[in-house]
């Protein structure tokens, strides 16, 4: 089963903060400029929804988003944030049970892709690449491990929190790299933060 994050919705954004301070916000607000204007947009694994708000102010009107949350009280907090005049669309599913078929210019994972396993990563990554278009940017931002033994035993520290809370279903971080590399995915650029255990990508489909 999927994770679902329904019993941490109420204090997961100060939790975050408390933790990491402002660097998993730093993180996601450095590509949302990347977000080009009047494009269809695919927000999955989004939480309470601040994101929402933050990539209004920069498009206030001219997007259509697709909003796909598990946690039906994230996804409730989500459907009150101030969104501007962009097209809204909210569903409350994993986003590899979903049957949307759009095909986005943009897809936005925040810190999404850790909570998987190899196999469920496999099939909720290839679900999102195929309603990706050619050339559509995906705007990545996730943790990593550099070597460094403190992110390890933070990350393994992480897991056995919300795995107790929220039940999510692996103990180890997926290669999420591997992913984008066999599918021909070009990195037009990245940035790290804390101590390079979070990083920010962007990433472009070629096909």
């Amino acid at each position: 089963m999927p994770s679902n994050y329904d019993n941490s919705a109420v204090f997961y954004d100060q939790l975050s903060r408390m933790i990491f301070g402002k660097a998993l916000v730093r993180a996601q607000l450095y590509l949302l400029r990347q977000v080009p204007p009047n494009s269809s947009v695919l927000i999955v694994g989004g939480g309470t929804g601040w994101i929402l708000e933050e990539l209004s102010t920069i498009h206030y009107s001219g997007l259509n988003i697709t909003y796909v949350e598990i946690s039906s009280r994230m996804t409730a907090l989500a459907q009150k944030r101030n969104t501007g005049i962009n097209q809204m669309t909210f569903i409350n599913d994993a986003i590899e049970n979903t049957s949307v078929n759009d095909s986005y210019d943009v897809i936005i994972t925040p810190f999404l892709l850790d909570s998987f396993t190899e196999e469920t990563l496999e099939k909720a990554f290839a679900h999102m690449h195929q309603q990706l278009k050619p050339k559509g940017l995906w705007l990545f931002t996730d943790f990593q491990l550099t070597g460094k033994l403190w992110q390890k035993l933070m990350l393994k520290s992480m897991y056995f929190f919300f795995r107790l809370l929220c039940g999510i279903e692996t103990t180890s971080l997926p290669k999420i790299d591997h992913q984008f590399y066999k599918r021909g995915y070009k990195i037009l650029f990245t940035k790290t933060f804390y101590g390079e255990f979070i990083v920010s990508t962007k990433y472009q489909k070629l096909q």
